[in-house]
């Protein structure tokens, strides 16, 4: 369980701090992706990228 915990808090700390760099390649952007701003910040929820990344490594995967 904590081996879990650990993988998802360095995913997103990784991913957080590339955000600024995926914009720029579109990711975060997509139809589906959700960005929230409360009390002057901004949260990004990108629901559609990470389906589209998860596929794109799924068939990366698949092929090897």
């Amino acid at each position: 369980m904590i081996r879990w915990f650990l993988t998802t808090f360095i995913a997103v700390a990784i991913l957080s701090g590339a955000q600024p760099w995926m914009r720029k390649l579109g990711i975060g952007r997509l139809p589906g992706d959700v960005t929230l701003r409360l009390f002057g910040r901004e949260y990004p929820l990108p629901f559609m990228s990470t389906l589209v990344l998860s596929m794109v490594l799924s068939l990366i995967v698949r092929s090897l």
